[in-house]
């Protein structure tokens, strides 16, 4: 009311004046904000159920990254549809850092080109942090199964088509693709049995409900070092350190074949810079941990830390690979 006579220059002179106030005041207040991150816990959202490699990995990377940002780190599982339930759920987190997802290469390369409709888009809503580790696949079979040998899992497919199933974690994950890969190499006709999850799926495969599957290593071999499941093969191009007398898919019969499972930390796209730094430079402190390293080398993986730019490359590459896969398999989840 006061500036109604008020030349119009002396106006606007006032209104600059303001907004330079304001702004100078939002400005340490944001820093402030971002230099105090985290003052509250922090969740990583696993989009598969507990007891699988996801899962595993992810519990061990929350003990000690929790210890480097000085909060306590939860894990909230939750599955279904390939990890995209969860993965939605993270998605849609506020752009704040206090909500991560560990993503696999199911959800951020294959979900993709699986599925007609996503719920979110691994490229656009998500902030890539560092890969934690790759991890082999290893096929099982339950001990009563008539096969022990890639070979003669060939042949008793080929004798029996459509009879032999193999479950998974959930359509479009690693661990069904590599049993597509396998079909469609080695021209044999098995039933796919997706689960909520790798460690449903062990259990049935445990009871003789199923008959193999691609398992993550993690979340196999403990079952295979008690004599529970018949380890056949792995699916990566060389042997595992952690079961040496295993030979590769590859190796025993089938030429060419590799998959490899990977898994990392993203939080929300949009979230502000310096709080990715904080959180990007605490995990790559974990991940150099000889506890994680060691945590993660005994359930069978490999301990990989890359900068934000680095995986949000990777991830772009598996895409592409991951995406011909698919296309050439025919499998779908819709």
């Amino acid at each position: 009311m006061a500036l109604r006579n008020t030349p119009r220059r002396t106006v606007l002179s006032t209104m600059a004046t303001l907004t330079m106030a304001s702004c100078a005041l939002a400005l340490p207040f944001a820093a402030t904000a971002n230099d105090n991150f985290p003052n509250k816990p922090i969740t990583i959202v696993v989009p598969f159920s507990a007891g699988g490699t996801t899962d595993i990995l992810a519990r061990v990377i929350a003990q000690d990254l929790g210890k480097q940002l000085g909060q306590s780190v939860v894990v909230d599982n939750r599955a279904g549809a390939g990890g995209n339930i969860g993965g939605a759920l993270a998605a849609r987190a506020p752009a704040d850092g206090y909500t991560l997802f560990m993503g696999t290469v199911g959800t951020h390369a294959i979900n993709e080109a699986l599925y007609k409709k996503m719920p979110f888009n691994p490229g656009k809503d998500f902030q890539p942090l560092s890969r934690v580790a790759n991890v082999p696949n290893l096929l099982v079979a339950n001990p009563n199964q008539p096969f022990r040998t890639v070979p003669e899992l060939i042949a008793y497919a080929k004798a029996h088509p459509g009879q032999v199933n193999f479950g998974s974690s959930g359509s479009g994950s690693s661990i069904h693709l590599s049993g597509e890969l396998f079909k469609m190499m080695a021209k044999v006709d098995m039933v796919h049995v997706p689960y909520k999850g790798s460690a449903p799926a062990v259990t049935d495969l445990l009871g003789n409900q199923i008959a193999i599957m691609f398992d993550n290593m993690p979340s196999a071999i403990s079952h295979v070092r008690a004599g529970k499941l018949r380890p056949i093969a792995v699916t990566t191009p060389k042997r595992s350190p952690e079961l040496p007398d295993v030979p590769t898919i590859a190796e025993a019969g089938v030429p060419g074949y590799e998959a490899t499972s990977w898994f990392g930390l993203f939080t929300t796209a949009g979230t502000p810079k310096p709080v990715v730094d904080k959180l990007s430079a605490a995990l790559a402190k974990s991940l150099a941990a000889p506890a994680v390293r060691s945590k993660i080398k005994e359930q069978g993986g490999e301990v990989v830390s890359e900068t934000p730019e680095q995986f949000a490359a990777f991830i772009k590459t598996e895409a592409d690979k991951w995406a011909k896969v698919v296309k050439a398999s025919g499998a779908t989840a819709d």
